[in-house]
């Protein structure tokens, strides 16, 4: 930290930090610095959910389903993310930061079907530049509170001007009924600011209970409808375009459907 003169604008809020006075130059670099470190964590997202909204493409494309219904994304606040340090008593650098707070960049993908998130899992985990550093699975051993999901934290490079980062990003999988119920259950936890009423708390049990039947039936409906066999892409490179061309450029071409190719 550089020396304080008396001519620079200081904060003087409290108590010096070890013996030396907040100097609003320094105040302000460390802004910079802390605002750099987040954007590499809102880029991990745009790369995650580029990824995502790749696969669902392609999925429209070689199949007749696609198991994305939806996906959102989340950046903590920098207050939050510092809260949380300070709350755990980490130490406050971006260093313990990256290391220990896991959750800054989040991405949740809600699908249909529970076998979907297994699919949803493979696909994401099977790219060369993803790294699984950890895996909770919600779904086969529930929350006792009834939360079903399943949180992936992966690693994944961002390709910055000057650098090139690993940034984590928690990816949350679940279908529409579990996202349903966990969207309930922190509505109401949020209202009672985590002092839920144990009349409350009983009914939300039951409710995921009852999503919990909900998912399972849906999924052997699922599986009564989906039993043809899966269309399989196999190499396509030695294929003879030459039909196709002659029909693109003659008099009355046959033309592509509008859904054949992306606009």
């Amino acid at each position: 930290m550089k020396p304080w003169q008396p001519d620079q604008l200081t904060i003087d809020d409290g108590p010096p930090h070890n013996g030396e006075r907040v100097v609003i130059d320094d105040l302000r670099l460390l802004r910079e610095q802390f605002v750099d470190f987040m954007l590499g964590y809102k880029f991990a997202i745009d790369e995650v959910t580029t990824k995502i909204d790749i696969l669902r493409e392609d999925f429209n494309n070689a199949h007749e389903y696609n198991p994305i219904e939806h996906v959102r994304s989340r950046l903590k606040s920098p207050e939050s993310v510092l809260e949380k340090v300070r709350r755990k008593n980490y130490a406050m650098n971006l260093a313990a930061i990256r290391e220990n707070v896991l959750d800054i960049a989040g991405v949740r993908v809600v699908c249909s079907f529970i076998s979907d998130i297994d699919t949803i899992r493979a696909m994401l985990v099977g790219q060369e530049d993803i790294t699984v550093l950890e895996e909770r699975d919600y779904i086969t051993h529930r929350k006792p509170n009834g939360y079903q999901s399943l949180h992936l934290i992966v690693s994944i490079p961002v390709f910055r001007s000057d650098r090139t980062e690993r940034i984590p990003v928690e990816i949350q999988i679940r279908t529409i009924a579990m996202d349903f119920w966990a969207s309930l259950e922190h509505k109401i936890y949020y209202k009672y600011r985590g002092e839920v009423p144990p009349n409350l708390r009983s009914d939300l049990a039951q409710a995921a209970e009852v999503a919990t039947q909900l998912d399972e039936k849906m999924e052997a409906l699922h599986r009564q409808v989906d039993r043809g066999p899966q269309p399989k892409r196999g190499a396509v490179d030695s294929l003879d375009l030459s039909v196709l061309y002659n029909s693109l450029t003659a008099a009355h071409p046959v033309h592509l459907r509008p859904g054949d190719l992306p606009t």
